[in-house]
């Protein structure tokens, strides 16, 4: 019986009109997307990938030149619908520091893939692409950036520009930070669980990061905040 790679090989092969080509990477993106749901972005090979639709990774290799490179486009896909779901919770305005916060960590918590993504890319997704694969994704992230930051500066009277970036940067390290920490491998998961000495050391990702973020946006735009020029 031949595996399921070899028997989708030839229609992916043949596959050569554009639109054909960009539906052949949506499947491959839509698997590993589901893949890193499922089993943590760092847990997934290439060879995994492939294996989800049905591939050789040499197939996969004809549309994405990398697996960190899918992973990188992913990421990219994350801040723009993270910057969308922003949008949504605070274009009406004006708004506090603490309802901006409050949007950012519950529209950041509610993108659990995303939070991975955010502390792979740097760690690695970034060191196995071209550089031109590296260019398109940092410019597609400090689009986003800007457009929160303009948002927040909207928004949230006496916060500029440049004050809104910061807050921005602090959510998204927030986000990447405590993600891993709040949900560690299952070994692990279970020592904290039967080792009350070390419960402290797994964090509940949601209340946590909604505290931490409020801090962060109250402590660079709060009303006692002195404000700086440029901001």
């Amino acid at each position: 019986m031949l595996s399921s790679g070899e028997m989708m090989e030839p229609a992916f092969l043949r596959a050569r009109r554009p639109e054909h080509k960009q539906q052949r990477r949506e499947t491959i993106l839509a698997a590993a997307r589901s893949l890193g749901e499922r089993h943590r972005v760092r847990n997934v090979s290439l060879g995994d990938i492939a294996a989800e639709v049905g591939l050789a990774k040499s197939n996969v290799l004809r549309y994405f030149e990398t697996r960190e490179e899918v992973y990188l486009y992913l990421t990219a896909e994350g801040w723009r619908e993270w910057v969308q779901a922003v949008h949504a919770g605070l274009d009406e305005g004006p708004a506090t520091p603490a309802e901006v916060a409050e949007c950012l960590a519950r529209t950041l918590s509610e993108r659990p893939l995303f939070c991975d993504l955010l502390g792979q890319a740097p760690a690695n997704l970034e060191h196995n692409v071209s550089p031109e694969g590296v260019r398109e994704f940092k410019l597609v992230a400090l689009e986003c950036v800007d457009d929160l930051a303009r948002l927040i500066a909207a928004v949230l009277p006496g916060c500029g520009i440049t004050a809104g970036r910061e807050i921005v940067a602090g959510v998204a390290l927030l986000g990447a930070g405590l993600w891993p920490i709040a949900n560690p491998p299952a070994a692990l998961a279970v020592l904290y669980k039967t080792d009350p000495a070390l419960a402290a050391a797994c964090v509940e990702f949601v209340p946590t990061l909604q505290r931490l973020v409020r801090v962060v946006t109250e402590g660079i735009c709060g009303p006692g905040r002195p404000k700086t020029k440029g901001r």
